[in-house]
């Protein structure tokens, strides 16, 4: 049976969710957990990435002085693996780090990076990108035919994951929405990041759920682009064809020194991207979808409208 991790705190934007799922409150006081351990381990990685070559080694080479495999290394360097303390130790001991302050903030790290987060209690297949998204300073993402997972109600939601295959059963459908609230409390959080998302307009056409689900859908958009850290612009559909026309993408930019991310979403699966090319391309493309959107006040006018015409129909419209 369907166990509720029910953390306190949920009834924010409840007028537009059922009754099922709870919501966090404005005034809230349960946060989740800002230090992520997915960070935390992509942090180090960088820092023992750079010892490594600052002592001109491989990887091979270190890993063959460690007397370890070079993918445990690759992955500790990655930040996809679990690097522990006697690791740490050995890594220090071949890069000549003597200073006391160095090697416990990298024990620190390790440390950090094998705690438990509140999203691993619900076996996400996303689980790394919410890890990343939890403590990202700025999120840039395009979404080319659905609402963003963090502007998403439960009834929306519930309805895409209906809608999926293979269908997920009952239970894991409604911890899937659990998860997907959670995440969305970082944009209310004490020091939020900075929001930007272009949806484009096939995300107001796509009925997901019927016409009310869809009305309390872009009711909460329009809650949610008010707040001082989120933009909201939609890409209409006369610019006609734009360079992320086949791709949904979201560009994480996280704390020096750990690098920025942009996950790529597709059906056959998702792709991590932290390139420095890959990561200035991506921010190129998302400064031109900005640009040939629609104003932040002009997207909110075309949502009023769909919220109107799924409300009341044509007439409500015709009216405004």
């Amino acid at each position: 049976m369907y166990q509720r991790h029910d953390p306190e705190g949920w009834d924010h934007w409840s007028r537009v969710m059922s009754n099922s799922v709870k919501f966090l409150r404005k005034d809230a006081t349960f946060v989740p957990e800002v230090r992520s351990p997915t960070v935390r381990r992509r942090e180090l990685g960088a820092l023992l990435r750079k010892l490594r070559t600052d002592n001109g080694l491989t990887v091979e080479q270190a890993a063959e002085r460690l007397l370890v495999s070079p993918s445990k290394l690759s992955r500790m360097e990655t930040g996809q693996g679990v690097t522990s303390a006697r690791d740490i130790r050995d890594l220090c001991t071949l890069y000549g780090i003597t200073d006391e302050a160095q090697r416990d903030h990298l024990m620190k790290l390790a440390a950090e990076g094998r705690r438990r987060a509140w999203w691993q209690s619900y076996e996400l297949g996303y689980a790394t990108y919410v890890g990343l998204e939890s403590e990202a300073m700025a999120i840039s993402a395009f979404q080319s035919s659905v609402v963003h997972g963090l502007l998403q109600t439960a009834e929306y939601a519930r309805a895409l994951d209906k809608g999926t295959l293979p269908l997920p059963g009952p239970d894991q459908i409604e911890l899937q929405i659990e998860a997907k609230l959670t995440r969305q409390r970082i944009l209310t959080r004490e020091d939020p990041p900075k929001f930007s998302v272009v949806l484009d307009e096939a995300a107001l056409h796509r009925i997901v759920g019927g016409r009310l689900v869809m009305a309390a859908q872009l009711a909460k958009i329009l809650d949610v682009a008010a707040l001082p850290n989120v933009s909201v612009r939609i890409l209409a559909y006369g610019v006609g064809a734009h360079p992320a026309l086949e791709s949904n993408f979201t560009i994480l930019g996280l704390p020096d020194p750990t690098p920025g991310v942009v996950f790529v979403e597709g059906l056959i699966g998702s792709t991590y991207l932290d390139r420095d090319e890959d990561l200035v391309r991506y921010q190129i493309i998302f400064r031109k979808l900005e640009s040939i959107a629609l104003s932040p006040q002009g997207s909110q006018e075309l949502i009023g409208k769909f919220l109107r015409y799924y409300e009341g129909g044509l007439e409500a419209v015709r009216k405004a």
